[in-house]
C-alpha cells in the first residue's frame, strides 16, 4: 500500500500532536525529540510535524508519497527521469529516525517531493550535514525554495 505524506513544521509540537490526535482519532506512531508522525489508515496519510521555531505559523515542509519497497523508489526514480524530471537519488540514507531510500523531485513552485521506502528504524532526525533530508533552512534563506531546504520523513 502506498500512501501520501504531508510533513508539516509546527512551532509547538506538543500543541499539533494533541491536535492531530483528536483531528484523526489517533495516537503518533513516531515521537521522539522535535518529530512526531501519524501513520492514519483512513484517509490513508502519513502525517509527519517537524518543530519549528517558537512564534513562527505552521508551514508545509515538504510532501511525498511512501511505498512498501526499494524497488518501488526505483521504479518511480526511472519513470519521474523518464518524464523529464531531475531527480536527487538518496540510498540508505538516515533521516527522520529511520533508514530509507528516496527520490527527490520539485514541482513547478518548487515543492518538494518525496518518493521513499522505510528500511528500518534509526536513532537520528538527519543524515551528514549538506543532506537534504531534515534540515532547518537559516534566516537568510528561509523564503528560497532550494533543495537544501527540502526535508524527509
Amino acid at each position: 500500500m502506498s500512501r501520501v505524506q504531508l510533513a508539516l513544521r509546527v512551532p509547538d509540537l506538543a500543541a499539533s500532536i494533541a491536535f492531530y490526535t483528536k483531528l484523526f482519532g489517533t495516537e503518533p506512531a513516531k515521537l521522539r525529540d522535535g518529530y512526531a508522525n501519524f501513520a492514519i489508515a483512513e484517509p490513508p496519510l502519513k502525517l509527519v510535524l517537524i518543530e519549528g521555531a517558537t512564534g513562527e505559523a505552521t508551514r508545509m515542509d515538504h510532501l511525498g508519497v511512501e511505498v512498501e519497497t526499494t524497488e518501488a523508489v526505483h521504479g518511480a526514480t526511472a519513470r519521474l527521469a523518464d518524464a523529464g524530471l531531475a531527480t536527487d537519488v538518496e540510498n540508505d540514507t538516515t533521516c527522520c529516525y529511520a533508514l530509507q531510500d528516496k527520490v527527490w523531485v520539485h514541482g513547478p513552485g518548487q515543492e518538494p517531493w518525496e518518493v521513499y521506502v522505510v528500511k528500518a528504524d534509526a536513532d537520528a532526525l538527519a543524515k551528514q550535514q549538506g543532506s537534504t533530508c531534515c534540515t532547518v533552512p537559516s534566516e537568510d534563506t528561509r523564503d528560497e525554495p532550494t533543495a537544501s531546504s527540502a526535508s524527509c520523513c
